[in-house]
């Protein structure tokens, strides 16, 4: 595909010195096998003092930075680094104009990063980040986010409208993250309502919407998307509930991975400014983790899902008839003996 010049491209990059940084480094040892200090420093024009000092602040993004005499240094394993220009290649044309691209090694979170940017030129402003140091889940919660091993994903964009604006906005967010996973060929992922992406009932992705404005002047919508790649145990520990990393079943690189997400997340939310949630309840359903299930919520409202409505939310049948959910934690309830 034509990679179109109007794309702007916005690398933020830890520097070190005027001469070297952070992520030129990391590409050099990307490859995991070593390095002595005097080739790194010619390929990067620094003394090799001044690669050992940049080695050692390294320890800030937790990496295995292995150091052997008379072979030198390498990074154990490798990474699979992030490059807008790699992504773009899975990015429809028409669709590369309508986006900024800024990619991070390290933030706090991608949406609060976008949440304090300007209002930019392009119809949808999108920021990645390699790693993120106060990952944001829903309802306080924090998303472990390792260096190089996730996807970290957010999107901002304008919505005209009133609260009625934002009807399933989190599950089409979940609906343009989950038909990457199956064109992949993961077809056992599922959507549990109302953000969640699951595989082998454990959470392989979450979605967290956040917003600006009101509804009397319109939304300025920032939507996070933080997907498990290859996230291994020692990466998990402290997670409080079953994960998975898609690498167990499928093998990707997080820059198809992440090409792919943004592609599908410009189609999907054209075609939702355009026609509301109600066209894409039939092919939510059709992936509808809860439906048929006894599940019971935070909010007190305890039943068999049966689906959702044109708002996006979960209808149960209870005992003492249908209602619907609008928000909070939904669990399956356990089968009894």
């Amino acid at each position: 595909m034509t990679l179109l010049q109007p794309v702007i491209l916005q690398y933020f990059i830890v520097t070190w010195s005027s001469k070297m940084d952070v992520r030129s480094l990391l590409n050099q040892l990307s490859d995991g096998v070593f390095h002595s200090g005097s080739s790194l420093g010619a390929s990067l024009g620094v003394s090799r003092a001044a690669i050992w000092k940049a080695l050692g602040r390294l320890s800030e993004f937790n990496l295995d930075i292995e150091t052997v005499k008379g072979k030198g240094y390498r990074l154990r394993g490798g990474l699979d680094l992030l490059s807008v220009d790699v992504m773009l290649k899975e990015i429809l044309s028409c669709h590369q104009e309508k986006i900024n691209v800024n990619l991070l090694l390290s933030t706090e979170s991608t949406n609060s990063w976008l949440m304090l940017k300007k209002i930019p030129s392009k119809k949808f402003e999108i920021c990645l980040s390699e790693m993120q140091t106060g990952g944001k889940g829903r309802r306080g919660k924090v998303w472990v986010s390792p260096f190089g091993k996730n996807i970290y994903l957010s999107v901002a964009f304008d919505l005209q409208g009133g609260v009625e604006a934002l009807s399933g906005l989190s599950l089409v967010i979940g609906l343009a993250v989950i038909r990457v996973l199956k064109d992949l060929g993961l077809a056992d992922a599922v959507l549990k309502w109302p953000n969640d992406i699951w595989v082998d009932s454990r959470k392989a992705a979450g979605i967290l919407v956040e917003l600006q404005g009101e509804a009397t002047t319109g939304w300025r919508v920032v939507a996070g998307v933080g997907l498990n790649v290859c996230m291994d145990e020692r990466d998990g520990v402290g997670i409080d509930q079953p994960w998975v990393s898609i690498a167990e079943n499928i093998s990707c690189s997080r820059n198809k991975l992440a090409g792919m997400i943004i592609n599908s997340l410009v189609e999907v939310l054209d075609e939702y400014q355009m026609k509301g949630f109600e066209s894409f309840m039939s092919e939510w359903e059709a992936s509808d983790f809860l439906k048929g299930k006894s599940i019971e919520s935070s909010g007190g409202v305890n039943g068999v899902a049966v689906g959702i409505n044109a708002q996006g939310a979960l209808l149960v049948e209870t005992s003492e008839g249908l209602k619907d959910i609008n928000a909070g934690e939904v669990s399956v309830r356990p089968l009894c003996d």
